[in-house]
């Protein structure tokens, strides 16, 4: 059984751009790059449809513009929510003392 090959983003996105910008064929550029034709035609495709977020690396997600601001304001909101936390416990310190 032969060991599965673990290719990376911009290795993915020169093969693609063999066969899209170049005109070469897919079967030629996977001669020379030692990978199945298959896995080319599906990298095209992948790169067809998500363009800059096709081939994420191994382990992260492929996340949308919009997928991405909502995480990014997620953990702006815990972030805020922590801080109101401190400042709650702090005011009622202070206030201990007042009384």
């Amino acid at each position: 059984m032969a060991k599965r090959k673990n290719c990376s983003q911009e290795y993915k996105l020169k093969a693609v751009k063999l066969i899209t910008e170049q005109g070469q064929s897919p079967a030629a550029v996977a001669r020379s790059l030692g990978v199945s034709a298959g896995n080319l035609h599906r990298w095209v495709r992948a790169h067809d449809e998500r363009k800059d977020q096709a081939f994420p690396d191994k382990g992260k997600q492929a996340l949308t513009i919009v997928q991405q601001r909502i995480k990014e304001l997620e953990a702006e909101n815990k972030q805020l929510k922590m801080e109101q936390e401190i400042l709650k416990k702090a005011m009622a310190f202070f206030a201990k003392d007042q009384l």
